[in-house]
């Protein structure tokens, strides 16, 4: 199969993106709505998912993104691996965050979000992906003790993202020191890989969500 050639960045903010999840009927999904959810976050061709929803097939697994060429190229190869654990949505996740959030099965259990658009000028800030909106979202429909995994190579993004989950009295940081050394999960994304390869420092953090009072 062909691999999608598709633009590196689009532009979140821009009307063609402004619209909400198309969200299917998750009973037809996944083959058991029991198992704990994991939600990847700008997911872009889903290799992560793809290699971790066959090593984990007690769990099922969402990977959302932004350019709709990579989410269909991806089911795709969910489809003819057979993965009844796995499902790729096509969206901006920033539209109706809680919306959204509200519709998925009941047992969100981790998030993460791998390598985001950094789009490093101040003017485009609002244009990264873990606004206070979506801090908020997941924070109230995490499960309790559930864990959000962020991992960026540009540093500011990655402690952008830190803050802002820090900022929200819902969640814990796992680690004392500012960074892991290393990925907790058994996969590694492509860009990941990349910045190994090139001896690139990647900075990543854990927090857990407090258990309900």
């Amino acid at each position: 199969m062909a691999r999608v050639r598709v633009r590196q960045h689009v532009n979140p903010l821009s009307h063609k993106y402004r619209q909400s999840f198309t969200v299917p009927d998750w009973a037809t999904v996944y083959a058991n709505l029991r198992q704990p959810l994991h939600l990847d976050i700008g997911c872009a061709r889903g290799r992560f998912l793809l290699n971790l929803a066959s090593q984990w097939p007690d769990w099922n697994f969402l990977g959302v993104e932004i350019r709709e060429p990579l989410v269909i190229e991806a089911n795709q190869i969910a489809d003819r691996q057979g993965l009844s654990n796995l499902q790729f949505l096509y969206g901006n996740i920033n539209v109706e965050p809680e919306h959204f959030f509200a519709t998925l099965p009941q047992l969100l259990q981790q998030v993460s979000i791998q390598f985001p658009d950094p789009w490093f000028k101040q003017r485009h800030n609002k244009r990264r992906v873990a606004q206070p909106e979506l801090v908020t979202a997941i924070a109230n429909f995490l499960q309790p003790n559930g864990e959000v995994f962020l991992q960026s190579d540009v540093e500011i993004v990655a402690q952008e993202m830190k803050e802002r989950f820090a900022e929200n009295n819902q969640f814990v940081l796992t680690h004392q020191t500012p960074w892991l050394p290393e990925n907790p999960l058994p996969v590694a994304t492509e860009r990941e890989i990349a910045c190994f390869n090139l001896n690139r420092p990647v900075y990543r953090c854990l927090f857990h969500k407090r258990q309900s009072p």
